[in-house]
C-alpha cells in the first residue's frame, strides 16, 4: 500500500479542490441529463425524480464497490476522472442523437449514462478520504471531504440554472463540465506522478480527450445544429437556449412551413396557427360587451395579439410573457415579424416580461377580455396557471361583465386534462363554455371560456369578416362533444394538490 503520509500541503490542497471539483460535476451532470430527458420526454417533476434517484442509488454502489480496487488510490481518482469527462462530457448530445431513434433506445441510454456517471462519482469521494486520513485523522479527513464535497454541489446547482444553461446551452455545458473533470485529471498527474505507474499513458489519454472536449466546445454549435437536425427535421433557422425555456423555430423547404417549439414542444404551425388562434380569441371577443382593455397571459410570439388587433374598438392590451427573448425574436425575427403582422409594435400593445401569476397577483387595471395562452401543464410550474388560486385572481382584475378564454390541451389525447381545467374554471367563474375544433397539427384542440356574473348558454356570436376559419356555423358545432370526448368528472385543480399536472402525465400514458 503507497504511502500518502509525506504529501505537502500543497499536494494536500490539490486534492482538497479536486473534491470540491468533482461534486461540483457530479451535480451538473445529474441536471443535465434531467433537464434534456424533461425536455425530450416531458414531465419534469419524473424525470428529475428517476435521474436523482437513480444516480445516488449509483453512487452507493460506486462507493461500496472501491474496496475492491487496488491500494493505488491516486492512481484509481486519477483514472474514474478521466473515464468520467469522457462519459459525463458527450452525455448531452449523446441523448440528443439517440432520441430520434427507438424510445427504447434512448431509456437504454439515459439509464445507462445515470448509473455509470453516478457509480464513478461515488467511487471518487471514499478514495479521496482514504488518501486524506493518512494526513489527518478520520474524523477530520471525514469533515473536510464532506463539506468541500457540500460546497461543490451547492456551486454546480446554483452555476447550472444561472451560468451554464443560459450562456452555454445543453450540449456545450456538458462539453464544458468535462473539460473541467479532464483538467482537472492533468492537474493530479503532474502534482502526483510519482505515485503512478504509467503517467506519461495516463497524460496521453488525458490529453486526447482534453483535445476532443476542445474542439467539441468550439464546434459546439455546428455539433447542437446537427442534433437539432435529428430532433426537428426541418431546418433550425432560430435556436436559443433562454433562463426560462429553449427557443427553437424551424422551416421546411418543401412544405413552406415554420414552426415553433418551446422546450421541445410544437407551439404552432405556420399552415394552421390560424385556426388555433382565431378559435381562441375571436368567440370571446365576438360576444357583445366591452372591449376596451385586454389581457394576454403567454402568447408571447404575437399571434393571439395579431387577431385582437382586428377589433378596432380595443383601446389597450397587456400582454405577459416571462420570457423577454421570445418577444424580443416575435419584434424582430423576420418570419415571426411576419406572422404576427409586426402586431408587438402596435402602439395599443404594452408587453410586460413577467411571471403571470405575479403580475396577475397585484393591483391594476382592470380587464373586459382575459386569454390565457399559455402551454400545456407538462410541469408543475406551469400547473400552477391553471389552478384555482390563479383563475381567482384573474377574477379580481375583471370587469363587471369580463370575459375569459383559456387554451386546454386536447379533449381526445388528454381527456381528463381538458374537463378539470373546465371543472376548475367553473368552481371560480359558475357557468363555462368548453369547446373544440381541429387542428391539423394538433388534432382536435380544447378551449374553456367563463364570464363574470353572467352564463354563456346563450350568447351570440357576431364574427368579423376578416377571419380565415372560425364563423357562428363552426361555433355551434365546437360545442358538441363525442362521446369519446364527452366530459368527464374530474376534481379541482390547486396549488396545493396539483390534480391538473397528475391528469396529464396519467393522460399521456394512454
Amino acid at each position: 500500500m503507497q504511502d500518502y503520509s509525506k504529501l505537502s500541503n500543497h499536494q494536500s490542497g490539490i486534492l482538497l479542490i479536486s473534491i470540491l471539483i468533482v461534486a461540483l460535476c457530479g451535480i451538473a451532470y445529474e441536471l443535465i441529463i434531467s433537464t434534456v430527458s424533461s425536455y425530450l420526454l416531458g414531465n419534469s417533476v419524473y424525470q428529475f425524480s428517476l435521474t436523482i434517484g437513480f444516480f445516488m442509488f449509483a453512487m452507493g454502489v460506486g462507493s461500496y464497490f472501491t474496496k475492491l480496487l487496488s491500494d493505488r488510490l491516486i492512481q484509481n481518482f486519477i483514472n474514474i476522472e478521466i473515464i468520467i469527462s469522457l462519459v459525463g462530457g458527450i452525455c448531452s448530445i449523446l441523448l440528443f442523437i439517440v432520441f430520434p431513434q427507438v424510445r427504447a433506445l434512448y431509456d437504454v441510454t439515459m439509464y445507462s449514462l445515470i448509473l455509470i456517471i453516478g457509480a464513478l462519482v461515488g467511487m471518487e469521494i471514499p478514495i479521496l478520504m482514504r488518501i486524506m486520513e493518512h494526513k489527518q485523522s478520520t474524523g477530520d479527513s471525514i469533515a473536510n471531504v464532506l463539506s468541500l464535497d457540500y460546497i461543490g454541489a451547492l456551486i454546480g446547482s446554483v452555476a447550472f440554472p444561472l451560468f451554464l444553461l443560459p450562456h452555454l446551452g445543453l450540449v456545450q455545458s456538458s462539453f464544458a463540465i468535462g473539460l473541467i473533470n479532464i483538467l482537472t485529471a492533468l492537474t493530479n498527474i503532474y502534482y502526483f506522478r510519482r505515485y503512478l505507474e504509467h503517467p506519461k499513458r495516463q497524460t496521453i489519454v488525458a490529453l486526447s480527450i482534453l483535445a476532443m472536449l476542445t474542439l467539441f466546445m468550439i464546434f459546439g454549435t455546428v455539433l447542437t445544429r446537427y442534433a437539432e437536425k435529428h430532433l426537428y427535421f426541418d431546418e433550425v433557422i432560430y435556436n436559443q437556449q433562454t433562463p426560462y425555456q429553449k427557443i427553437v423555430v424551424t422551416k421546411s423547404a418543401t412544405h413552406n412551413e415554420q414552426r415553433l417549439y418551446i422546450d421541445g414542444h410544437i407551439q404552432f404551425s405556420s399552415r394552421d396557427e390560424y385556426r388555433y388562434h382565431e378559435a381562441l380569441i375571436h368567440p370571446a371577443l365576438s360576444i357583445e360587451g366591452k372591449r376596451d382593455h385586454v389581457l394576454i397571459l403567454g402568447g408571447g410570439d404575437g399571434l393571439a395579439v395579431r387577431e385582437l388587433l382586428k377589433y378596432p374598438d380595443i383601446k389597450h392590451i397587456d400582454l405577459v410573457d416571462i420570457d423577454p427573448e421570445m418577444t424580443r425574436i416575435s419584434k424582430n425575427l423576420a418570419l415571426l415579424k411576419r406572422l404576427n403582422k409586426n402586431s408587438l409594435s402596435d402602439p395599443r400593445v404594452t408587453v410586460f416580461n413577467a411571471d403571470a401569476f405575479s403580475f396577475i397577483n397585484q393591483a391594476g387595471r382592470l380587464y373586459d377580455r382575459v386569454i390565457i395562452d399559455m402551454p400545456d401543464p407538462h410541469n408543475e410550474a406551469i400547473n400552477k396557471l391553471y389552478s384555482k388560486e390563479f383563475y381567482t385572481m384573474i377574477k379580481r382584475r375583471m370587469s363587471t361583465d369580463g370575459i375569459i378564454v383559456t387554451q386546454s390541451s386536447s379533449p381526445f389525447y388528454t381527456r381528463r386534462t381538458f374537463w378539470c381545467i373546465n371543472s376548475t374554471l367553473a368552481h371560480i367563474f359558475g357557468d363555462t363554455q368548453p369547446y373544440q375544433v381541429t387542428i391539423p397539427s394538433f388534432g382536435i384542440w380544447g378551449f374553456n371560456m367563463a364570464r363574470v356574473n353572467q352564463s354563456l348558454a346563450s350568447v351570440k356570436y357576431n364574427f368579423i369578416k376578416d377571419t380565415l376559419f372560425i364563423t357562428p356555423e363552426i361555433m355551434q358545432a365546437a360545442k358538441i362533444f363525442g362521446k369519446d370526448i364527452a366530459k368527464l368528472e374530474s376534481k379541482v385543480n390547486s396549488i396545493m394538490e396539483p390534480k391538473l399536472y397528475q391528469y396529464y402525465i396519467e393522460d399521456l400514458k394512454l
